[in-house]
């Protein structure tokens, strides 16, 4: 049965939730007191609330384009332009939020522009002309006050500031007939004088292959021990630059030691344009193979890549179930372009090249707005198909030590079943204790049609709906641009289909989850 639709805006005319409504009490309560609070028996305020939660910033949207939210902030401020051209993500690998990284880029205590790992290039040309265009009216930096520490530098809590870990080992989470090579991450923090709740994320300093460092060094026909910075450049190139996108001013560089149509095609690329419809393919050594040979000077060649950034993943651990151990869980990426194998900087360092015992640079990041309930009773579900099921591992590991009493729902998803359920074992084991009261899987690849998470919960839609109705948060962890997004619209559907609403409503029943704080995601 469906919640009446409001018809009219007189109090006198909005129904409640009706007597024989498959309700308890308690959530006919909570529902009636929701539409009440909602409409303010105003039915205008339904058709309103969306946008007026979202007015102030209606790019903020991982899933929206960047034209997209450059048009929505064409007319405002330069603050919320340098807003909207920022992935949306809010994930903290910059050390910031997306609009505290605008603030800071616009006041000038922040130089650089290039901190958006998720928007990548694509971000960081469009901060560049923003800030070009402003040119003179950006204010400069002023010294922050000699007693003034930011928080941003606090040991083992930022980017800034990070300690060692002891790295323990890296163990293998899917079947071997996997398309897949997940592994289950752990590290020992007793030395390291950090500690982290559920939601927290990791950030992790890690290595290139030495072996396309080599090739890098190769294509420059450079000396491996030629020194830059007090050490040999073949280790500079492991260890401090990125060799992923080839930055700007590496073609700025190219265009200025060669010649003719290489010359043009140089500086077509630095512009962000693609010449041979190649752009987006060229690493740094597809750069330097493209337009070889190339011999420029080494120190200005190291001058025009970008640093080596931090990589951030969300923790599948549980600081109450395994003191002084963290865990990451992690998808090895590796995938070939014109014939040569790319391999994720991060992914392949701790799953291959980092050796049980060595101390790498970490830091916790903690988590904006992404945490369990303080209330222990409160209902969870949790999305996660994949390595998005970290967060959640965390979280179930966490209400098993500390005997939280509330219930947990799990949608997870994957390709196949027989190889790639991450963690069954202890998942199951929850089941079978209570700490996880149902568990709703999908898997792409095997027989028949492919089934999502999205679909599995629309199968559930009236039993989630009747969650929701008795308070419980909703957590939503994983891909930002399609499937949350896809989780979102299930949701917002589930919202219309089993809670009487219209499209208007439930999308402003949405929204105020998610002001509530029960409806969070951690998306990337």
């Amino acid at each position: 049965m469906t919640i009446q639709a409001i018809q009219t805006p007189r109090a006198a005319d909005v129904p409640l939730i009706p007597e024989n409504a498959p309700f308890s009490n308690e959530q006919r309560a909570w529902l009636n007191g929701f539409f009440a609070g909602l409409l303010s028996f105003d039915t205008a305020k339904v058709e309103a609330a969306p946008a007026a939660l979202e007015d102030d910033a209606p790019w903020h949207d991982p899933a929206m384009p960047l034209p997209e939210r450059m048009a929505l902030a064409e007319a405002r401020p330069l603050p919320r332009k340098l807003f909207a051209a920022m992935a949306q993500q809010d994930c903290g690998q910059c050390g910031y939020l997306c609009e505290s990284y605008a603030e800071k880029l616009m006041s000038g205590e922040e130089a650089r522009q290039n901190l958006c790992a998720p928007g990548g290039k694509e971000t960081s040309r469009m901060l560049k002309k923003l800030l070009e265009e402003a040119g003179a009216s950006v204010p400069k930096p002023e010294a922050p006050p000699a007693t003034t520490k930011p928080i941003a530098a606090i040991s083992g809590y930022s980017r800034e500031a990070p300690v060692d870990a002891v790295f323990l080992g890296a163990r293998r989470i899917t079947g071997e007939a996997s398309e897949k090579d997940a592994r289950h991450i752990e590290f020992d923090l007793s030395a390291a004088g950090v500690d982290y709740a559920p939601g927290d994320s990791f950030g992790v300093f890690v290595k290139n292959d030495p072996a396309l460092a080599g090739a890098v060094l190769q294509a420059l026909g450079a000396p491996a021990d030629f020194p830059v910075g007090g050490k040999p450049l073949r280790d500079a190139l492991i260890e401090d630059y990125s060799l992923g996108a080839a930055p700007d001013m590496l073609f700025e560089l190219i265009s200025y030691v060669t010649g003719g149509d290489r010359r043009r095609k140089a500086r077509a690329l630095a512009k962000g344009e693609d010449p041979d419809g190649d752009a987006a393919t060229l690493d740094v050594l597809a750069a330097l193979e493209k337009f070889s040979p190339l011999h420029p000077d080494p120190e200005a060649f190291l001058e025009c890549l970008e640093p080596l950034q931090p990589r951030l993943y969300s923790i599948s651990s549980s600081p109450a179930a395994t003191p002084s151990k963290l865990s990451l869980t992690v998808d090895t990426v590796r995938y070939a372009v014109d014939g040569r194998e790319r391999l994720g900087v991060a992914s392949t360092y701790l799953s291959h090249r980092a050796a049980p015992g060595d101390a790498l640079r970490v830091y916790v990041q903690k988590a904006h707005g992404f945490a369990l309930p303080e209330n222990p009773d409160t209902p969870i579900i949790m999305v996660g198909p994949g390595t998005g099921v970290a967060p959640f591992r965390s979280f179930l590991w966490h209400r098993h030590a500390t005997r939280a009493e509330g219930r947990s729902w799990l949608f997870f998803g994957h390709q196949r079943e027989a190889t790639d359920f991450f963690y069954r074992d202890e998942i199951e084991a929850f089941l079978r204790d209570g700490v996880l009261t149902r568990l709703s899987t999908a898997w792409s690849r095997d027989a028949g049609a492919k089934v999502y998470v999205q679909d599995r919960m629309r199968e559930a839609g009236e039993e989630l709906w009747r969650w929701l109705a008795d308070g419980a948060h909703f957590y939503i962890c994983g891909d930002a641009k399609r499937m949350a997004k896809d989780v979102e619209t299930t949701l917002t559907d589930i919202a219309a289909a089993h809670g009487g609403m219209d499209a208007a409503a439930a999308k402003a029943f949405i929204a105020k989850l998610k002001a509530d704080g029960r409806y969070q995601a951690d998306v990337y």
